[in-house]
């Protein structure tokens, strides 16, 4: 995730201060990785250089000045071609567990233990996203939902790369 574009878009909602940047990232997109307050505010003085928003002004606060922080024209427009460019599905085929698989069997080793591994993974994190969205209010629940999908898909094809093992094991040494 683009976590500047992301900040770039909550400042387009409304003029915020740093701070509250950090805090409403976290409640829309941080419940599993907070930003850190660095990485806000390093993020700020990039997008200020790149002329996306610019500083309102300071205030006076109980530790350094807090400054409050508007988007541009260009940061709106910036924002807006990010908002309608559609996300590319993964550029490449080849995933780590391809290649582990491909290797593992081009190495003579298990490759079936290593799909059975990571099928126990997966599942153990589906277990973990269904429990969130128990607990989660309806953002929650369509990012575990989000999760769970490619989980799911990943599975499918755990599943039938395991039936085909033999066949691929026969090919790989033949090539």
């Amino acid at each position: 995730m683009n976590n500047a574009l992301t900040l770039l878009g909550l400042l387009r909602r409304e003029p915020s201060y740093g701070y509250d940047l950090k805090h409403s990232y976290d409640r829309y997109f941080g419940s599993q990785k907070p930003l850190a307050f660095g990485q806000v505010y390093s993020t700020l003085a990039r997008m200020i250089r790149d002329e996306l928003i610019r500083a309102l002004g300071e205030e006076p606060g109980a530790g350094p000045d807090r400054k409050k922080y508007e988007i541009t024209d260009t940061g709106r427009a910036r924002v807006q071609q990010w908002l309608f460019t559609p996300e590319v599905p993964a550029p490449t085929l080849q995933s780590e567990l391809f290649a582990k698989t491909v290797v593992a069997l081009l190495v003579d080793d298990d490759a079936q233990r290593l799909l059975d591994a990571q099928r126990a993974e997966h599942m153990t994190r589906m277990r973990e996203l269904t429990r969130l969205k128990r607990e989660g209010d309806l953002l929650q629940v369509l990012m575990c939902d989000h999760g769970i999908f490619h989980i799911e898909a990943d599975l499918r094809w755990i599943e039938l790369t395991g039936a085909r093992l033999n066949q691929l094991k026969k090919e790989l040494l033949t090539a």
